[in-house]
């Protein structure tokens, strides 16, 4: 008896295992790949749909006037950065480094919004031959919420990937106050990694607190004009309050700080 129930838990496992790689195998087919000076980055594409962006129910109380009101958008598929842009593939676009903290597999900081403009439009002349039409770019506040909430696959988490923010996030409860390697932690539901915490991810975005209002319901690109960007996501030094999906900031667009990076979208 021993034997055949050890039997049976293997066949299990195996079963398990096979499955799960099926699983990984499917999503990868979606997924694209570029190289820059031997620097290999990857793209993931999300399934456009239909979400409720803002203060949603799971956000609770912790939400701001700025969150509200919660209102449903529609986006068309993209792609977005499995990963936040590194500190390797910034200096093999760039030829430098800004960063506070050094490290190839550690996102870059220190970088303001115009700098990342200038990083995006060297990376799509690098890679034109390659983009078949499509360009590199910030993603705008809706497509990164979307991303951040697992798309399609969302389960409705506070933050990205789990309503548990220690297994998905570095923040100011566990970070000692550094930015950390990417992929470290829990991906989430499209198995994207430190959407919630690490650096905040800059976004296309003028930020308006006011904008939620009027916003338009199908691929909203941001209020016309302002004087700050929007960053979202929360960094290594902020609260639970900061790193939730729905919660937003906005800072100059010549700011620097050790807080802020970005991630790449395809469109």
């Amino acid at each position: 008896m021993k034997r055949i129930s050890v039997l049976i838990g293997l066949i299990l496992a195996i079963q398990f295992s096979f499955a799960g790689n099926v699983d990984s195998l499917d999503r990868e087919k979606y997924n694209l790949t570029f190289t820059v000076e031997d620097v290999t980055f990857s793209m993931v594409k999300v399934e456009g749909g239909t979400f409720t962006m803002g203060a949603t129910q799971e956000q609770a109380s912790s939400c701001d006037y700025d969150e509200k009101p919660a209102h449903s958008v529609t986006l068309s598929d993209y792609y977005i950065g499995r990963y936040e842009v590194t500190q390797e593939l910034w200096q093999a676009v760039m030829g430098n480094n800004p960063s506070n903290w050094k490290g190839n597999n550690l996102p870059v900081e220190s970088v303001s919004w115009n700098d990342c403009q200038e990083f995006i439009n060297k990376l799509n002349q690098m890679l034109e031959g390659e983009l078949e039409g499509r360009h590199f770019a910030l993603p705008t506040e809706a497509q990164w919420e979307y991303a951040a909430r697992g798309g399609k696959n969302s389960r409705h988490y506070k933050y990205s990937g789990s309503n548990d923010i220690r297994s998905v996030a570095w923040y100011s409860g566990n970070s000692d106050r550094t930015t950390h390697r990417v992929g470290t932690m829990l991906p989430n539901e499209l198995g994207l990694f430190n959407m919630t915490g690490n650096v905040s991810e800059w976004c296309s975005d003028w930020y308006n607190q006011y904008y939620y209002k009027n916003s338009p319901s199908s691929d909203p690109q941001g209020p016309a004009e302002g004087s700050r960007r929007v960053a979202r996501g929360g960094c290594w030094d902020n609260t639970t309050m900061v790193t939730r999906n729905s919660s937003r900031r906005g800072i100059a667009p010549d700011t620097v700080g050790t807080g802020t990076g970005l991630r790449l979208v395809l469109l």
